[in-house]
């Protein structure tokens, strides 16, 4: 055991990126981008989530689709590359667990959307959702809603959602994009969170990991709010690293100090 962990008392990882879903704190966003994707999905189109790194667009995607029951919902997740439309398609037939390698995107497309034809057919909802979205090219943008067709274009049976940093937005803003960006219907975008909710975020993760009370002084919370700019990757960082440097002092609370330590040590 992390001498930390034994020094505190945790009896598990705190701030553990894994959380289940059913441990996650409420965070304000959460909720919403649930219902806007389970607007999108209902509607057949195609939904945006945006934020900085480290501002939670995984773990809302994870707690959306934890709402998506698997007897109506068939999820195809893939994370994006800097790629061709090949590449990409390769990922989603694996996604789909399609038995093919072929070099042409008309065959992969033809065989994606038979496969989505037959989910659809066992009366579920596929939905494809693309993570780290901001890395896929421009070119391939203007071709990636040709997947979506279906009948020329009148049934709109496999939504999507796409993922990633800011400049999303702005790739989709391009005109060669329009085909794709003229089917988004709704986009969330995950903000920094404040003091307040930063603290209640770090005092249930605490007591998540086993510890009731709360290890972290006013002066430390603030510390890691400003240090991390209210995004949550890097306050998780924070947190540990500062447990970490008040165990090496003995010390059962922590101070604004062991948080400036932390800070010193992590690539923020």
């Amino acid at each position: 055991m992390q001498a930390y962990k034994h020094f505190f008392g945790f009896t598990k990882e705190p701030f553990h990126r894994n959380i289940p879903v059913t441990e996650l704190y409420e965070l304000p966003g959460l909720a919403s981008v649930y219902e806007r994707v389970a607007f999108t999905v209902n509607c057949g189109a195609i939904g945006i989530i945006t934020g900085d790194v480290g501002s939670g667009k995984s773990t809302s995607l994870r707690y959306a689709c934890s709402k998506m029951h698997t007897s109506k919902y068939q999820i195809i997740s893939v994370t994006a590359i800097e790629g061709t439309l090949l590449d990409l398609l390769r990922k989603i037939v694996i996604g789909l667990n399609i038995g093919i390698n072929s070099n042409s995107p008309a065959i992969l497309i033809k065989h994606i959307q038979n496969t989505i034809l037959d989910i659809v057919n066992k009366k579920k909802i596929p939905i494809l959702i693309i993570d780290e979205a901001h890395l896929i090219r421009v070119e391939v943008f203007g071709q990636l809603h040709t997947i979506t067709q279906f009948e020329f274009d009148s049934r709109p049976i496999l939504p999507m959602i796409l993922c990633g940093q800011n400049d999303l937005i702005d790739k989709l803003c391009y005109q060669s994009s329009r085909p794709l960006a003229s089917r988004v219907l709704g986009r969330s975008h995950l903000e920094a969170i404040s003091l307040d909710v930063m603290k209640g975020y770090l005092e249930h993760h605490l007591a998540v990991a086993g510890v009731k009370e709360n290890l972290f002084s006013e002066e430390a919370m603030l510390a890691i709010h400003q240090g991390s700019g209210g995004f949550l990757r890097k306050a998780n960082h924070l947190a540990i690293g500062s447990l970490v440097a008040a165990t090496n002092d003995k010390l059962p609370i922590v101070s604004p100090e062991h948080v400036r330590r932390a800070a010193s040590e992590t690539f923020l």
